[in-house]
């Protein structure tokens, strides 16, 4: 697939495939038809033919060349699968343009510090567990780092102390660099709500926003109503790329969630 890509991408190979495909023509007539010198009309058939996809055939003093369809239909084929693929996944593409759009929104309003302060977010998600599960994974420092961050992303350190003024960390990196958040602990009360704090730090370790966070568990018939509450304050015109992801990001997150915990638990 690499040599058919590879020879196809020139222009004129292209078009020398284009000729073959309506019939077998001499290294002369390609060469005239293209505007090419004939060395050079030979060098580009050569590499075609080394891909596979025309083969040539000495007629006495012409070497008369032909296109083979079989490596093209194979190439098509892997061209449908990869486009299958894509489409498979449009949903994570839509998430791409959804966060794209709301960074282009945010940069024309964040003209100040403190530009979103006060901007408020909730999530709410139907867990077939009851609250006591769903509260371990949030409290428990290895399952919390199971589902805390996309999967896309690595967890270097994850706590979440559910006691007043116990520690909370979250620290992950990706390809492009590292990322830190921390906080404190406001409100615990087991298996039904807990409060918190979380700043994310900039590369410096300063705050670029903060978070303040409700969290409350529900009973519902043997699973679990989970609400997410999430005032922002302290927001930096930096910040403007993490605020703009709050939505989707948490909307991610809280979807990983689910499916560690139905992974795990419900089909344990």
């Amino acid at each position: 697939m690499d040599g058919i890509a590879a020879a196809l991408a020139d222009t004129t190979r292209w078009q020398l495939v284009e000729l073959l495909a309506q019939r077998p023509r001499s290294v002369g007539e390609l060469a005239e038809l293209t505007g090419l010198r004939q060395p050079q009309t030979t060098k580009h058939l050569q590499t075609l033919a080394r891909a596979g996809l025309v083969t040539m055939a000495p007629l006495g003093q012409r070497r008369v060349y032909a296109a083979e369809a079989a490596p093209l239909r194979e190439f098509a084929d892997q061209l449908q699968k990869l486009a299958a693929t894509i489409e498979a996944h449009a949903g994570e593409r839509e998430v791409l343009d959804r966060y794209r759009a709301a960074i282009e929104t945010d940069t024309a309003a964040a003209d100040r510090d403190r530009w979103a302060d006060g901007r408020a977010f909730s999530f709410e998600r139907v867990l077939s567990v009851p609250p006591e599960t769903v509260w371990r994974y949030w409290t428990d420092a290895g399952l919390l780092a199971s589902w805390w961050v996309p999967p896309s992303l690595t967890v270097t350190e994850c706590v979440l102390e559910a006691k007043p003024g116990g520690r909370v960390v979250l620290a992950y990196r990706d390809a492009e660099g590292i990322y830190r958040s921390e906080g404190q602990v406001r409100t615990a009360r087991e298996t039904e709500r807990l409060v918190f704090d979380l700043s994310v730090l900039d590369a410096a370790g300063a705050v670029a926003f903060s978070g303040h966070y409700d969290l409350a568990l529900a009973s519902a018939n043997g699973a679990t109503r989970l609400r997410l509450g999430l005032e922002i304050s302290a927001t930096t015109v930096e910040a403007v790329s993490a605020i703009a992801g709050i939505e989707t990001g948490w909307g991610q997150v809280l979807d990983h969630l689910v499916e560690v915990i139905t992974r795990k638990e419900v089909q344990s």
